[in-house]
Formats: structure tokens, C-alpha cells, sequence
């Protein structure tokens, strides 16, 4: 396809909207939980913008090094933030970024070794992982829809109107255009609803106003690295799990562009998200992770040209250097956001389901893999406060929906079929008999 350069840049526009409210609440959460001023919020926000332009172009670009190649979109990992405010307040902030550092180091040491690992992930594993994914973020988008979680006027009839007005904007460009109006309908909702929304006064313009015009990134800002043994492993762990959760996402994107991707595809990748975890421990920001709604976003365009995802990065880039033309971003309501997610995380539900196509469900093995993956997934999301008297390092793997059901999805096909534990000889005759 062909594609003018307004088209490419509103194409890019789209990508950088969809990712950009999970991008900014990251630092905004960890800021506030680890005590920082505001100037050091203020840069913390914008650092974290420009570095996940950065880390995509770094997983775009492909050459022998690093880059899976692939269209993907990086944004800072939601699974990081319980352990860095932990390691924060239990060590210093210094730590914080050193831990980010060495991770980021571990990950590209061991990423040719972990891309070896790819058997272990049929489609069984990854469209169970994609599914997980995007039936965990749907409570994400509940949630904005409603007016963000903790506002004061969560569940208000305005912002259900506009959340679901939103959404129904999308689907009337969906049933009545074609071609590039359609690949844009995210960003004509996103544009609408925030019309709508100033109409009934509910956009604010103060963070516009308050933002710089300029600023430079700068070499431990908030912090001097300190390296201590524990919050190292903690991060480590928590990239790991992140690499695991990446895995899914090249998979799906994978099936997407229809390109076939091996080990040393997916080493690259790996390689990647490290250089990108480093450079965010070195300029004080966060470890770096593929962002799935951006996944669902290129299956709602089927737009999936990297020449956008790298327009998508130099906006980054430039929204970063720029506080005031980011701080445009900010005052979309949440609740039009909200409608907007709901349609792209539906969209990698749909991927998972897609990808499951492919499974024998006359194996009741691979049954139970997609039940309890899927389910432990959901379970973990909906009562997040059942592990709550888990240890600190444990509730790393059992905070996250995504990360439990992954790893689930992992453990249980080892089980089942790759070591086939416990099944009798006349099953495994059975099955090779058959295939």
C-alpha cells in the first residue's frame, strides 16, 4: 500500500494516542510512590516520552545486532512498577537505577541463549498469551471509560456517554468508509470525543499552559546509580517476564505482517529491549517492553507499514524534547480514551483467538492449557489483592494477570507436551501414531 506522507504522519499520530496514556501513567504512579519532586515528575514524564521513541526505533531497525523488524511500538512495562517503588522506598532511588542498568545488561548477555527457547511457545502458548493480554487490558479500558480509576467522578453519565460515543464514532466509520478513512478510526474517535468533551466543558488546557517549550535529557538527573544484589535480581526477574510477555507480542505481529520470524529474529528483539533497558536506567527513566494496544491498532488499520511505527518514534522523540506539544496529549478525557481501548484491546483478544485457530482442541491437554492460562489470567486481574500476603518478590509474577497467565500457558505445554509428564506409553503411541 502505497501511502501519501499526511497519511504516514496521521497514521503515526494514531499509534503515539494509543500508547500514550499507558506511557505517561507509569511515571506518574512510580513519581508518587517513590516521593519526587515536581520538577523531577515533570522530567520524569517527558524523559519516559522520548525514550520509548527511542527504544522503538531500536526494535524496528533491524540489522545483525538488535531489531526484530517487525512494526511494534515500545512503551515502559506496567509489570516494573510495584518492584521499582519497592526497591525505591526500601533501598534508595539510586538503586532503583542501577538495578535498570544491570538488567538491562543481563538481558542482552542471555538473549541469543532465551531466544532458544522459542519451541516452547506454539501457537498454543503464544495465542493463549495474546488472548490473556488483551483480556486483561480490557478492565484497563473499563476503567478509563468510566473516568479513570480513583477520580472523583468515576462512573459519571458524561463519561459513560463519551466513552461509549467514542467507541460508537469508530464503529459508524467502520461500517460506512473504506480505505485510509478507516485505518484512522481511532484517531477521528480519539478527535471527536475530545471535541465533544470541550462542548461540555470538561477538557482542562492548565497543563498546556504550565508546560516548557524546550528541554534537553541529562545523564542521572534524579539519580546516581547504586548497584545492591536484590533490587538487581528483582529487575531481572522482572525483565525476564517481560521478555516472555514480548515473546507473545512478535508472535502476534508475526501472524499480522504475515512474516515469519526464527530464533534469531527473536534474539534481536531481546537484544533490543535491553539496549533500550539500559538507556532508560542510564537517563533515569524505566525498562522498556513491547506495548500490546498498539498490537490491536494494527489489526483495527491494517495499516502495517514500519515506515508509521518509525514516524510514531521521532513524534516520541520530539513530544519528549517538547513538554508543551506533548502536554496536547494529556487533556483527552479519560473516558474517551477508555472508549478507544476498548476497540484495540478487543482487537488482540481477536489476535489470541485468531492464533488458537491453529491448536488441536481434540487434545484435551491443549484444552486445559488455553482454560487455565486464559483463566488465571482473568482471575489475578479481577481479585488482584488475593496474593496480597505473598512476599515482595513473588508478587512479581502473581501481580500481573498477563504475567501469571504467560507463564502458566509455559509451564503447562512443558508439561503436557513438550516432556509429557505422566502420560502412558499407550497415549504416546497413540499420538505419534497419529501424527
Amino acid at each position: 500500500m502505497n501511502l501519501s506522507k499526511s497519511k504516514i504522519v496521521s497514521l503515526g499520530i494514531q499509534h503515539v494516542l494509543a500508547m500514550y496514556a499507558g506511557a505517561v501513567i507509569v511515571p506518574l504512579i512510580v513519581g508518587a510512590g517513590i516521593g519526587l519532586t515536581g520538577e523531577q515528575l515533570t522530567y520524569l514524564v517527558s524523559i519516559d516520552i522520548m525514550m520509548c521513541g527511542i527504544a522503538t526505533f531500536l526494535q524496528v531497525y533491524q540489522n545483525k545486532f538488535f531489531g526484530i523488524g517487525l512494526p511494534v511500538v515500545l512503551g515502559c512495562t506496567f509489570t516494573a512498577v510495584g518492584p521499582i517503588i519497592a526497591i525505591g522506598n526500601q533501598y534508595s532511588v539510586g538503586s532503583i537505577y542501577g538495578a535498570i542498568i544491570a538488567s538491562g545488561l543481563i538481558v542482552v548477555v542471555i538473549s541469543k541463549y532465551f531466544s532458544k527457547l522459542v519451541k516452547f511457545f506454539p501457537p498454543v502458548v503464544t495465542g493463549s498469551v495474546v488472548t490473556v493480554i488483551g483480556v486483561t487490558l480490557i478492565p484497563v479500558a473499563m476503567n478509563n471509560l468510566a473516568g479513570g480509576q480513583g477520580s472523583s467522578n468515576f462512573g459519571a453519565v458524561e463519561n459513560v456517554l463519551l466513552g461509549f460515543g467514542t467507541l460508537l464514532f469508530i464503529l459508524a466509520i467502520f461500517r460506512f468508509f473504506n480505505g485510509f478513512i478507516r485505518s484512522i478510526a481511532i484517531l477521528l474517535g480519539i478527535l471527536a470525543g475530545t471535541l465533544a468533551a470541550s462542548f461540555m466543558g470538561m477538557v482542562d488546557f492548565s497543563a498546556v499552559k504550565e508546560a516548557s517549550w524546550f528541554h534537553l535529557p541529562k545523564l542521572f538527573f534524579i539519580e546516581t546509580p547504586e548497584f545492591h544484589v536484590m533490587p538487581i535480581v528483582t529487575m531481572t526477574l522482572v525483565a525476564i517476564v517481560s521478555l516472555v510477555e514480548s515473546t507473545g507480542v512478535y508472535f502476534a505481529l508475526s501472524d499480522i505482517c504475515e512474516k515469519k520470524i526464527n530464533e534469531h529474529d527473536i534474539a534481536r528483539g531481546y537484544r533490543s529491549e535491553g539496549i533500550a533497558i539500559v538507556l532508560g536506567g542510564l537517563f533515569n527513566a524505566f525498562p522498556y517492553t513491547t506495548f500490546s494496544q498498539n498490537v490491536g491498532l494494527l489489526q483495527l488499520s491494517g495499516v502495517k507499514s514500519k515506515n508509521i511505527i518509525y514516524t510514531a518514534a521521532g513524534m516520541l522523540v520530539l513530544l519528549g524534547l517538547v513538554p508543551k506539544i506533548g502536554a496536547f496529549t494529556t487533556i483527552i478525557p479519560s473516558s474517551v480514551l477508555g472508549g478507544a481501548m476498548v476497540a484495540m484491546f478487543g482487537m488482540v483478544i481477536a489476535s489470541g483467538i485468531k492464533m488458537l485457530g491453529q491448536v488441536d482442541f481434540s487434545s484435551q491437554e491443549n484444552l486445559l492449557i488455553v482454560a487455565c492460562s486464559v483463566g488465571l489470567g482473568l482471575g489475578v486481574t479481577v481479585v488482584p489483592e488475593m496474593f496480597g500476603d505473598l512476599p515482595a518478590s513473588l508478587r512479581i509474577l502473581t501481580d500481573s494477570g498477563i504475567v501469571l497467565g504467560s507463564l502458566t500457558a509455559v509451564l503447562l505445554n512443558l508439561v503436557f507436551n513438550v516432556l509429557k509428564i505422566g502420560q502412558s506409553k499407550y497415549l504416546l503411541q497413540k499420538q505419534q501414531k497419529v501424527s
